[in-house]
């Protein structure tokens, strides 16, 4: 299956506002950034605005049918050249298979070339779609999908090029931040893009404030609000070392901002998990930098997640893998939310 990278759709898009395309993958963000440079493309490729809102059609999950499609396509653009038809929040997966049939008989029929003014994006979100295992096997509504839409796939940032965007979002705020500290903030806000912008604005305006230019790792940590992850880090840190009081803090304050148990739960168990593996490696003598690679992980949590484990029994991490993974059962078996967790915290 061949399918168009994100740079290359934008390339194409900007010298020929047409066709049918399919946005699927792990990057919501950079999906809804796609499908706004692909409306500018079409609406203002001559500087003229007046026909926006004729020839920018969006349709949603809810209002969504077969029919509504093949009216929006059939109309041609009005006081412009082309238009441009999104379609967001459609579950496929969700779809009655009669429903899906007649999607694509549908997207057989305007893809008619006198249907050429249209520049149609169909676009799911990341949790709304099975595309099964990419190249060799997409799944069979990929398969049938790709019959009438070019597909891009937004696949998940790697650290270093989520870094780089970091950073060019604080140049674009009117800020500078370092390799370092673009990397510190991915850390410390998570990898969610959503959140990462909303943060890195509120620390560049932060600096702009303080008459600076240059954002420190202490910036983002006064301004930026932590993300699960971390906070899921140093929660597991405070459970292994017994330090009850600061675990109890902690979870009272993802309970103050209304973080799922199931959520936070998962994410100790993760944070366990890769504790108790960069343990084994450290037992053998493993370096940060082959931690990071072997575990896909960045170097500055891998070297975050070394200097904890050589100071933890690796008979203690296992024994809270085990108790982490019988709270989970737990909590899923009952509605008693956040007091299985405590109970996990007064154990260890």
């Amino acid at each position: 299956m061949n399918l168009l990278k994100e740079a290359d759709l934008r390339r194409k898009i900007k010298a020929d506002p047409t066709g049918a395309y399919f946005f699927f993958g792990e990057e919501d963000y950079m999906k809804a950034a796609a499908i706004s440079a692909a409306r500018d493309a079409v609406l203002h490729a001559n500087g003229d605005s007046v026909g926006d809102c004729f020839n920018d059609i969006r349709l949603g999950g809810t209002d969504f049918s077969a029919d509504a499609l093949a009216d929006a396509a059939n109309s041609p653009p009005m006081m412009g050249e082309r238009k441009i038809i999104t379609v967001t929040g459609l579950r496929i997966d969700d779809m009655k298979a009669a429903d899906f049939e007649d999607l694509c008989a549908t997207l057989s029929e305007i893809s008619r070339p006198e249907f050429d003014y249209n520049l149609l994006i169909i676009s799911v979100d990341s949790d709304a779609f099975d595309y099964g295992t990419l190249p060799k096997r997409p799944s069979a509504k990929l398969t049938a999908l790709c019959e009438h839409l070019t597909p891009v796939y937004f696949e998940r940032n790697t650290p270093a090029r989520l870094a780089a965007w970091v950073g060019k979002h604080y140049q674009h705020g009117g800020a500078e931040a370092d390799a370092q500290v673009c990397s510190f903030t991915v850390d410390w806000c998570g990898r969610d893009m959503y959140k990462l912008a909303s943060e890195i604005h509120k620390v560049a305006s932060y600096v702009r404030a303080k008459g600076r230019k240059a954002v420190t790792v202490d910036d983002v940590k006064l301004v930026a609000i932590p993300a699960v992850e971390y906070d899921a880090f140093a929660f597991t840190n405070a459970i292994m070392e017994q330090r009850r009081d600061l675990a109890l803090n902690i979870l009272a304050d993802l309970k103050f901002r209304r973080e799922e148990p199931i959520i936070i739960l998962s994410e100790v168990n993760r944070v366990l998990c890769d504790l108790l593996s960069v343990k084994v490696m450290s037992d053998e003598g493993a370096t940060v930098g082959e931690v990071a690679e072997a575990l896909r992980m960045h170097e500055y949590k891998a070297g975050l997640y070394l200097r904890q484990a050589k100071n933890m029994e690796l008979t203690r991490l296992k024994a809270a893998v085990r108790s982490c993974d019988d709270a989970d059962k737990a909590l899923k078996l009952s509605a008693k939310g956040y007091a299985v967790i405590e109970k996990l915290i007064c154990s260890l």
